[in-house]
């Protein structure tokens, strides 16, 4: 499916009684799953519909995390879904709702939200994943994929040097990275220069 053939299905929406445009929650998942091709990925939790609310979504919150904050701001919002990064649900997790869990999940219930969360996929996507969307911002053009699954992107570097790097990175996030030294082993054994 072609970004623009994407851009098209999503925006294929029904009008409520107010006149507000409202989409299917089955036909959102079920989009952004083929979408983002969430079937192709050995994830490290469930990706698509994590908490079932109301049928029909208008109004969409998304952020990285389903955290509290977020869960409560989609509220005051008066969202019917979220779409986040990272879900709730975790390979390997106790999958009692007691806790943080339940709290969350008992808030976006009470409210009839739907959270969908996508990992490994939007980490992925080639135009509009984590790391796609992190290489335009650096002005990089990936030229190949790497890695596990494909998850990484590799491409000629504009800068070569770590604080170059630390630098740009500064500029296109509006925030200083953190830089952690390593042991000289990325790039095929080429340490970046201090």
């Amino acid at each position: 499916m072609t970004e623009t053939q994407g851009r098209a299905t999503a925006s294929q929406a029904i009008a409520d009684s107010a006149g507000r445009a409202t989409v299917g929650r089955d036909e959102l998942v079920a989009h952004l799953d083929q979408w983002l091709q969430a079937a192709a990925f050995k994830d490290y939790g469930p990706n698509g519909l994590q908490v079932q609310g109301r049928a029909q979504v208008q109004r969409l919150v998304s952020g990285v995390t389903a955290s509290r904050a977020l869960i409560e701001a989609a509220i005051e919002a008066q969202a019917d879904a979220i779409l986040v990064h990272h879900g709730l649900f975790w390979r390997g997790q106790d999958g009692r709702l007691t806790g943080w869990l339940g709290e969350r999940v008992r808030l976006l219930m009470q409210h009839g939200i739907n959270l969908i969360a996508y990992h490994l996929p939007l980490d992925a996507h080639p135009s509009h994943g984590n790391n796609a969307q992190l290489g335009q911002r650096l002005g990089l053009q990936a030229d190949g994929r790497f890695g596990e699954q494909q998850l990484g992107f590799i491409g000629a570097a504009a800068q070569t040097s770590l604080s170059g790097l630390a630098q740009a990175l500064e500029q296109a996030l509006n925030r200083a990275p953190a830089v952690v030294p390593g042991d000289g082993r990325a790039g095929g054994g080429r340490a970046l220069r201090p």
